[in-house]
């Protein structure tokens, strides 16, 4: 089995359905509510969980009633939880989140307070890792043992992107809103031919149903597939689980693409966050569906 090392954020969302986002210091009331698990990395190793990978998640809660929540709904995925860190006297992280019927949502996210600053890694191996950017000090050391491993070390680039993982990693996958933070340039074209003209790796930006543009002379662009969108919330952390497992099996930089923008597009069609995310066998038949 193709193993994963993922590094970053994992929380609970609460995550509310409304006809509309609200607007005034008033009560709503929502359609439909339901508690999941969420966070970039926590997402992405759900996902990859599902589609097939030994996952190992380096992450930090709290002992808390959050953090038992978020541990609960992992290991209920099979997500190997033996590295998440938990602090007695901190509070663990998670989201308020209102979601419309178009699948457009507003977050409000508590990032949690003293929880652990370092993680060990030293004696974890991989076939490829993932790092997002919520914990700056482990996903570096993640890295590292990426690189010294000599396997894909993958960057989810949300802002803020700190230089020190854009260097270390050898794939950098921006979405839209982390790469024109990073590169102080709107245009998106324009923002990744400068950051690819720093960086020594790989570099893509994920923009949604624009798809997939990866950095290069000229660069290449991968429509999104078609999807009857319900809820787009955590379709770019299932992305970057499936693109970290593609490139881990050797499928290469286009076929890890495709793959996990079949993934993704599944995803977006089932509400409930990270609940919609699709296994293996229904992603394949889809992205074989799609690529005829």
């Amino acid at each position: 089995m193709t193993r994963l090392l993922i590094c970053g954020s994992a929380v609970t969302d609460l995550i509310f359905e409304v006809p509309d986002f609200p607007t005034k210091p008033e009560k709503y009331t929502a359609e439909a509510a339901r508690i999941v698990g969420g966070g970039c990395a926590g997402n992405a190793s759900v996902a990859a969980a599902r589609l097939g990978a030994d996952v190992t998640l380096v992450a930090r809660v709290a002992r808390d009633l959050i953090g038992d929540m978020t541990l609960a709904d992992l290991t209920a995925e099979r997500v190997d939880t033996a590295h998440v860190l938990r602090s007695d006297h901190g509070q663990s992280a998670y989201s308020a989140i209102h979601i419309t019927p178009d699948g457009e949502r507003m977050i409000t996210a508590f990032r949690g307070r003293g929880l652990a600053e370092t993680a060990d890694v030293s004696q974890l191996s991989a076939d490829a890792v993932l790092v997002d950017t919520r914990w700056p000090a482990a996903a570096e050391t993640v890295l590292a043992r990426a690189a010294t491993l000599g396997v894909p070390g993958v960057l989810d680039a949300e802002a803020p992107v700190a230089d020190a993982l854009a260097f270390a990693a050898s794939h950098v996958a921006f979405s839209a809103q982390g790469l024109r933070a990073y590169a102080g340039v709107r245009d998106l074209r324009a923002a990744l031919a400068t950051v690819a003209a720093r960086l020594p790796g790989w570099v893509c930006v994920t923009d949604g149903a624009a798809g997939v543009t990866v950095a290069g002379n000229p660069p290449q662009h991968f429509p999104a597939f078609p999807a009857d969108v319900v809820d787009t919330l955590g379709a770019g952390d299932v992305w970057h689980g499936a693109f970290a497992l593609a490139l881990a099996e050797g499928r290469g930089e286009d076929g890890a693409i495709r793959f996990a923008s079949a993934a993704a597009a599944l995803k977006c069609q089932r509400p409930g966050g990270r609940l919609g995310a699709p296994d293996r066998a229904e992603t394949d038949a889809f992205l074989q569906r799609m690529t005829r």
